[in-house]
């Protein structure tokens, strides 16, 4: 209230009327009329308490807005638990790509490894193979050169025998060995 008569005593200062000749309480001049139509609006306002009205209104929209803020505060909580549940969620997936790869590692070296055990076996496999077959390849040409060595002393053996014999001897040679025979079939 003391608010309304400062604010009724600053327009009753400010207005022109003070500068209109003649009587300022009077109908007839147009400034009272408008200054007591101003009194009786803000009076009418003030009987069917406007103020308080908008007062509560102003009162309830801060209200909204402070339950607006509280609502976007435990909306960012919120974000920020997900955010972090996502984080520790990704640092786990990284943990077990990890742990994924180290694993796959050691089954490649261990592969390697077998790959090269089972490369050495069969390596030794061929070598022995090959052993195999040259030493077969050996024992034909020795089965070969003796062969041949064989037919080359007989050969050599009938040539002297042909020179140093005489056809006589091979004929006298020749009836003693039938005579044997007959002699022991007997």
């Amino acid at each position: 209230m003391k608010r309304l008569s400062l604010a009724f005593a600053a327009v009753v200062a400010a207005s022109p009327a003070l500068a209109a000749s003649g009587p300022f309480f009077s109908l007839h001049n147009t400034n009272f009329v408008v200054l007591l139509a101003f009194l009786l609006f803000i009076g009418v306002l003030v009987y069917f308490k406007v103020p308080a009205l908008l007062g509560g209104l102003l009162d309830k929209r801060a209200d909204n807005i402070l339950s607006d803020l509280d609502e976007a505060r435990n909306l960012r909580e919120e974000a920020q638990t997900l955010l972090a549940s996502y984080e520790r969620k990704q640092k786990e997936m990284q943990e077990q790509a990890a742990r994924i790869v180290a694993g796959a590692k050691k089954e490649a070296e261990a592969a390697a490894e077998q790959a090269k055990e089972d490369l050495k076996v069969s390596i030794a496999r061929r070598l022995q193979a090959a052993e195999d077959q040259i030493a077969s390849a050996e024992a034909n040409a020795v089965k070969e050169v003796r062969d041949r060595a064989i037919t080359v002393a007989v050969a050599a053996a009938r040539n002297v025998m042909a020179k140093n014999t005489s056809a006589e001897a091979v004929s006298a040679s020749i009836d003693a060995s039938i005579d044997e025979v007959s002699a022991k079939l007997h």
